[in-house]
Parts: structure tokens; sequence; C-alpha cells
């Protein structure tokens, strides 16, 4: 398996692509300049023949799209192939915005439980992940250093409040010092740290927390993110506060993750109804972040919640070294899961793109090909079968359609998934 400094020279070599083991990326023939003067083509990629999804702009249909200089340049159906540098075939596969994770681990060779982004994001064709609190404010210079400017895929970070983030064994032990939450530090480090810092996280649960003071934790974590004029993600996952509780304490923009686990104090009350706390909190532009992880997704809840017209905001993955063998795998399959459960393909890829596109300021639009964009691109084969699905739970559920990456483009350059 390559390293993402390996990733990183390998990149630098090859023209077009990059070559993983395991998920691999192929590399691309370059284009034959005999074939053409490249100074008289109109775009450097066209990707031909494919159905393009697209609900940032409600596209939904047998499109082409045009890259120049590493943007879209154009949409449209029957785009001349002679017009184009180099012509990727889509023919029977899905085109969409490249996919945007907003709950990833990925801050490789440090967090005990990270990920490579370029192999299992770029890899799956996610283009832009948001790393959720691997750390907090003593590391999150280092993690900008040396995972979000060496990678391909672009990278945006969560502060932790809690000062350890991951990096000491996933969750264990960074609230249980409120020494160690320190809302100046962390929102200092926030302000320096733009604008790939795009938040601020906390995590509230009883199994590592300090109990009766996660109110305490959430209160240090909003000043921090006040402080910064960033939103706050709360991981909530059988937190000893009631849920309304926390909620009544989040803005507008704010994210509650995990909102469809099966633990004490979710979403639902004893009856399977969705708390009236967590319509208020819709109402007044509360988001909620699906991050299955390892453990926390029920499809019983989800499915609970979707007969009451309350979907998620978001699909994300929580994707780390304990979720990338199952039962998470991938973004595409996240995806492919919901879908299963009840969701469209156009909405579950709607909450793949444009919804997390806007959950917080990238500095660039993402999660939608509008031209004049980076040109962030997933291409997929939609296949049809039987495929079993499971939860944190272990309950299955049997879903008709799979995505799988087949092909990326990153800001113009163009990768290959040979897996």
């Amino acid at each position: 398996m390559l390293t993402r400094r390996d990733f990183s020279k390998l990149l630098g070599s090859t023209s077009t692509a990059a070559l993983f083991s395991g998920t691999a990326f192929s590399e691309m023939p370059s284009a034959n300049p005999q074939a053409q003067d490249v100074k008289q083509k109109k775009c450097d990629l066209l990707i031909k023949g494919g159905t393009v999804i697209d609900p940032g702009q409600n596209l939904h249909g047998p499109l082409d799209v045009a890259v120049k200089d590493g943007k879209i340049l154009e949409i449209s159906p029957g785009i001349a192939e002679d017009r184009a540098v180099q012509v990727l075939s889509a023919k029977g596969k899905i085109v969409t915005p490249g996919l945007v994770d907003v709950h990833v681990h990925c801050f490789d060779g440090v967090g005990l439980v990270a990920i490579n982004a370029d192999q299992y994001c770029l890899g799956r064709g996610v283009t832009t992940a948001v790393d959720a609190g691997s750390a907090g404010y003593p590391a999150i210079a280092g993690f900008r250093k040396y995972v979000i400017d060496t990678s391909t895929t672009r990278i945006r970070a969560l502060v932790d409040i809690g000062a350890l983030g991951t990096l000491v064994g996933g969750n264990t032990g960074a609230m249980k010092n409120l020494g160690w939450l320190d809302p100046q530090l962390t929102a200092k480090a926030a302000e320096t740290n733009k604008p790939d810092v795009v938040g601020i996280k906390v995590r509230l649960a009883e199994d590592f927390e300090n109990g009766a003071e996660d109110l305490e934790c959430l209160k240090r974590a909003m000043e921090a993110a006040e402080l910064s004029g960033l939103p706050l993600m709360v991981h909530v996952l059988g937190p000893y506060s009631p849920l309304p509780d926390i909620l009544k304490m989040l803005r507008k923009g704010d994210i509650l993750t995990h909102c469809l686990n099966g633990r004490k104090h979710g979403v639902l009350d004893d009856s399977g109804k969705i708390l009236p706390e967590v319509w208020d909190a819709r109402h007044r532009g509360v988001l909620f972040d699906t991050a299955q992880g390892t453990f926390n997704l029920s499809f019983d809840v989800f499915e609970k919640c979707l007969k009451q017209d309350f979907l998620p905001d978001t699909i994300s993955t929580d994707l780390s070294s304990r979720a990338i063998n199952g039962p998470v795998f991938d973004m595409p399959t996240q995806v492919s899961k919901f879908m299963a459960v009840g969701l469209t393909i156009d909405k579950a890829i709607e909450l793949a793109t444009v919804s997390p596109g806007r959950m917080f300021n990238y500095g660039t639009e993402v999660g939608t090909m509008r031209p004049g964009n980076d040109a962030d691109i997933a291409i997929f084969d939609l296949r049809e079968g039987q495929f079993e699905f499971v939860d944190s739970n272990k309950q299955k559920r049997t879903g008709s359609q799979m995505l799988v990456n087949t092909a990326a483009v990153r800001h113009g350059q163009w990768f290959v998934n040979v897996v």
C-alpha cells in the first residue's frame, strides 16, 4: 500500500494519474501532439456519453462534460470529440460532481485510526473531504502542513476542542480532562489555519466523557466556534445529557453528526417519533449528518425518520481504518446503502455532493459541476443485482443497485480506478 508521501512522489512523476496498490489508479495515456496542435483545442478533457447527475444544477440526462485549464468549461449534449485533447468515454456510466465527504479521519501517519485521503477518498470518487477533528489545537498546523498541503484530494479540517483530538486511539481520552478544552487556544489555532480550517468539533458520548460535564464541553466548543466565526460539529453518541439540552445550544449552520445512531438520547422518542426539539433545531437551521463509522448508523432509526419525512442533510462516512473493511467501506457504498433503504439515486447523490458542498466555506464552490468551477468529477458504474448492506448493529438490508467508482477528475487531472 502506498503512503501519502509515496503517492505524492508518484504523482509528481506522471502527467495525468497515479498508481495505487489495492485500489489502483492506472496511468492514462498522454495526448498525441501529432494528432492535432493542442493549442488549437478548445478543451483539455472531454467526458463523453455518460449520464450526468448533478442535483446542484437539476441535471439528470445524457450530457458531455468539457474541462479546460482545470475548470468545468461546458456541460451539454453532443460536444464534438475533435474539440478535445483527450476524450474519456463514459458510455453506460454515471457522471457526478466529485463527492464531498464531510466526516473522515485522515491524519495519515499520525492518527492511530487515520486513512490516506488520496487512496480512500479520491480513490473512490471523493474529491473533497473534511477531517472531522483528528487534530486539536496543538497539532492542527502539522495536519495542514503534512496532510492538506501534500494531498491531491481537497481536504479541509475541523479543530477538535479536545487538545488530543483522535491522535491517541480514536476518541478515548480527548475529553476526559477539562483542562485540555481551551476555547481561546482552539479558536486561535482555527484562525491561524484558515481557510483550511472550516469548523470546530466536539464529542459528546457517555462512554468516554466526563458524564454530567458534557454540557460544559459543549459550552467550551461553542465558545471556540463563536470566537473563530465557524460552525460547530457535535458528535452525539449516547451522551449523558438528553439531546434536547444539547440541541437548544446549537446555532444555524451547526451540525449534529451521527444523527441516525440507535443509542440512547437520539433523535427519536420512546415511541419512535421525531423529537419536537429535533424539528425545532432543523427549522432554525441546524444541520444533520449521518457519518456511520463503526458505531453510528441504525437502519431502523433511518426508516422511522424516512416515514416521517425527516432526512439527513448530508451522507458522510466517518471513514477510518476501523471502517474501510466494513461496515462503511467507502463513500459510494454509503450512497448506495441509502438508496437501498429508500432514497432515489438523485436524492442520495444530492446528499453526497451539493448539500455537503454548502455545509462549510471551502473557499470555492464544490459539489456541483457549474461552468467555471474546479473540474472535480466522479464517474461510476451503476451495477444491478442483489447487494447486501449492513448498519452498525449488524442489521442487513438488500439493494438492487451499487455505485462503483471507475474514474475521478480532480482540478482537471484525470485518474482511473481499475478495481
